[in-house]
């Protein structure tokens, strides 16, 4: 698992003002390794289905959710399900959806006020499934209130509020999980299964594609931040995933075919087509394209080439009846034609594991740093797209300033801090401001490697 960066403890006292790209580089570096950790964290935390491992009663797991659209409904039912764990209050601002979830699902209580489930004293832990725009906010206001937070992506749009949200659940000390549901998707984890065993030998090259079956409306794009952070970031990670490493340097492409109407918009939110080049470690390299429109339905594909062999992935489809006639040989029917049918099994599974970590106190499988690489890529890519040139991570990690780990900004003007806090590259200085969240903590030895260093 990629190091977290600059996080924060209540023992840490002098966290002078540090330059947050110099730890941030340290996620992208090949080879390093913490001052707490074993280099073999760094590898990507391997997703897995709900496995109970609890022996002996417990008291259940209160959580309350907000937010009861279809996302959050999606994340109830599989709640409800879950074994060691109780849904106790539900939350939306029309208050009416909070009351039809409520009544569906059994749940006790329901508002119109998300402050109502973070503050609630009998909830342990929090799913937030709001608009992306309240995320950041309410990740903080869990953590302050002692809540272990679920988040669907993305933390934040914006780097450094990011960065304060995942370092608001380290200080605090609660578990912080973020929704990248493609990883729990069983197609993707059979060819990640495939790559772990060397079923196809070592991976050379690596190629996903998300096509939509059709464009979403202009409002939707506008604002939205562009086809790299509301679509493509989704490939992006599962590159990651399966790649189980760290990227170094991305070269995008942008245009527009689809919706014309759309090429007034600013960036990349005037692209509905895009392709990506990534490179990793040892020459791998990966390739994504995505395109706001499929004619032939949901195109979610993954293929990995190897050096004994090639492992793919085919579209998702409602049955698996086909059709033979002198004309046409094929599936009788479309793939899926909407997120919420093809993955709708990975939200389920993905819902279970977080229940699971809160059970069984174990590690999350998708972290907040998982949530934070994905979103420097997407940032990368957009950067690529707009200046024509690959563009390696690091330059995105490195316009991040923090004042103290829940205080951050962005930085445009280097020459506004002194020589000293520029980065150096030098990944081996990182490892002393690189501290580990709540389920690192746990770690044998941690204790007394925190001391030698910070006495």
């Amino acid at each position: 698992q990629p190091i977290s960066p600059c996080q924060y403890t209540r023992h840490y006292h002098n966290f002078k003002m540090v330059r947050l790209g110099s730890a941030l580089i340290a996620i992208f570096a090949v080879g390093s390794a913490s001052a707490f950790a074993p280099a073999s964290q760094h590898a990507v935390r391997s997703t897995h289905v709900l496995q109970m491992t609890t022996t002996e009663a417990k008291d259940p797991v209160k959580v309350g959710v907000i937010g009861c659209g279809r996302i959050g409904i999606v994340h109830l039912g599989a709640i409800n399900k879950a074994p060691g764990v109780v849904p106790i209050i539900v939350s939306n601002p029309t208050v009416s959806k909070a009351e039809d979830a409520a009544k569906k699902f059994g749940v006790a209580k329901f508002t119109s006020d998300a402050m109502d489930v973070i503050t609630d004293p009998d909830v342990d832990a929090v799913w937030i499934c709001s608009p992306s725009q309240f995320h950041a906010d309410q990740i903080k206001a869990c953590a302050a209130n002692g809540k272990h937070v679920f988040c669907e992506k993305p933390i934040a749009t914006d780097l450094a509020e990011t960065v304060e949200a995942i370092n608001a659940c380290n200080e605090a000390g609660v578990k912080l999980m973020i929704g990248l549901q493609r990883r729990f998707d069983p197609n993707f984890l059979r060819v990640r299964r495939a790559i772990e065993e060397k079923e196809v030998g070592d991976t050379i090259i690596i190629k996903t594609c998300s096509r939509d079956p059709s464009p979403p409306p202009y409002e939707y794009v506008k604002g939205g931040g562009g086809i790299f952070n509301d679509m493509a970031v989704h490939d992006l990670d599962m590159t990651r995933f399966l790649a189980g490493d760290d990227p170094i340097e991305i070269l995008a492409v942008g245009s527009c075919h689809i919706d014309k109407s759309i090429e007034d918009l600013p960036g990349s939110e005037a692209f509905d087509t895009a392709s990506c080049i990534v490179r990793y470690p040892n020459g791998v390299s990966a390739m994504v394209d995505v395109c706001r429109q499929s004619s032939y339905g949901y195109d979610q594909r993954a293929e990995v080439l190897g050096t004994s062999g090639m492992i793919a992935t085919d579209n998702v489809y409602p049955n698996t009846a086909k059709i033979y006639k002198n004309n046409y040989t094929g599936n009788a029917d479309m793939p899926f034609d909407f997120f919420l049918s093809r993955y709708f099994e990975a939200y389920v599974t993905e819902t279970e594991a977080f229940c699971e970590s809160l059970v069984n106190d174990s590690a999350v499988p998708c972290t907040g740093i998982d949530g934070l690489v994905a979103l420097v890529m997407s940032l990368a890519a957009d950067k690529s797209a707009a200046e024509g040139r690959w563009v390696k991570f690091s330059e995105i990690i490195e316009q991040v300033y923090c004042a103290n780990p829940t205080e951050c900004s962005l930085i445009a003007n280097d020459a506004m801090f002194p020589e000293g806090f520029k980065p150096t590259g030098d990944i081996k200085s990182l490892n002393e401001i690189v501290l580990p969240d709540v389920d690192q903590k746990k770690e044998a030895g941690f204790a007394d490697k925190f001391k030698k260093i910070f006495g």
